[in-house]
């Protein structure tokens, strides 16, 4: 079998597949509240050109683990059919979806059932009010129905994914972990990454891993033993608490920003309109549905991908005085 290694002896086995750009909700660290010019139908992946690179990226190229991500993957109509065809191939990968958690009551089941593994819920505030205020949708309660749903239908270990914004949320990490910990679901703190539609992403008013870890001290977090491997999380265990399995509790950051962890990266990454992004911060991307829609075998597909990964930079040099932010934004990406 091949790999999708780069230049640097990193083999990225972790791909994340965006479904969809569109979204039911209006983050304002995402997108402005008219929304976006949406993708055109006829230029997103069919489910069916969806299954075919899956099945290349896992028998093929090496990859262990399939993430869905948006947009919001949810509003994607053919979700269930592609995650059971993605729970079919052999070696079945593990499989994941990022998601606001809007319906996830309803459909926790029948993902499950097709053969999702667990999931990653957005949720920024424990207020509905400021949730309003954050995404424009009056959809809090919704998001906790989703969250409980997902524990329910054993999407486990259920976990929370929180951006805090400096003046609007920063107050609010106390609250969001007793949450989970009284949940058994497991918070991981991201910092705001430079991949709003606006552009307007300020350094200097980001949250960082430091002020987070520094909101939670009243908990006397302890170091995780347990090396984190390529996953982007620093962990730390919470004295006292247990997870949803009986095991010691941790609370997460992702310190993309302040702390990243480029080195360590086994990611590559899948637009809705079919194009390679061998880092979240690439400027360029490898057209893989051209060569679908024009004939071209499965090996060839197999090559471009792996000479678009071979291409990656050794880190997406956020601190560097030459960095640009991508043209698209996160939600035409996929987390």
């Amino acid at each position: 079998m091949s790999v999708l290694a780069d230049r640097f002896g990193r083999v990225a086995t972790d791909l994340r597949v965006s479904l969809t750009d569109r979204c039911n909700l209006r983050c304002t660290y995402c997108m402005p509240e008219e929304g976006l010019a949406w993708m055109p139908r006829e230029q997103q992946l069919t489910d069916e050109e969806v299954g075919r690179l899956l099945r290349i990226a896992v028998e093929q190229l090496g990859v262990t683990n399939v993430r869905f991500t948006g947009g919001e993957p949810l509003i994607r109509r053919g979700l269930t059919g592609i995650i059971a065809a993605a729970a079919a191939l052999q070696p079945r990968p593990k499989l994941s979806i990022t998601t606001n958690g809007i319906g996830l009551d309803r459909l926790a089941g029948p993902l499950r059932d097709a053969g999702l593994d667990r999931v990653n819920v957005s949720l920024d505030t424990m207020s509905p009010e400021r949730f309003l205020q954050l995404t424009h949708r009056d959809r809090h309660a919704d998001v906790l129905k989703g969250l409980a749903g997902a524990a329910r239908a054993g999407l486990t270990p259920v976990k929370i994914n929180t951006v805090l914004m400096r003046g609007v949320n920063d107050d609010e990490a106390p609250e969001l972990l007793r949450f989970a910990l009284e949940h058994g679901y497991q918070l991981r703190f991201i910092e705001q990454m430079p991949l709003d539609a606006q552009h307007q992403w300020n350094r200097h008013e980001m949250v960082t891993a430091e002020a987070i870890l520094a909101s939670l001290e009243p908990y006397g977090l302890l170091p995780d033993s347990v090396s984190r491997g390529t996953a982007p999380a620093e962990t730390w265990l919470v004295p006292g608490y247990v997870d949803a399995a009986g095991n010691p509790a941790r609370v997460g950051v992702i310190g993309s920003v302040t702390r990243p962890f480029c080195g360590d990266c086994d990611r590559t990454r899948l637009t809705a309109d079919g194009q390679v992004r061998n880092c979240l911060f690439a400027t360029e991307e490898s057209d893989l549905r051209g060569l679908l829609r024009s004939g071209r075998t499965d090996a060839d597909i197999a090559k471009a991908w792996q000479t678009a990964m071979w291409g990656k930079k050794a880190g997406h040099g956020i601190d560097d005085p030459s960095f640009l932010q991508p043209a698209r934004p996160m939600s035409a990406i996929g987390g």
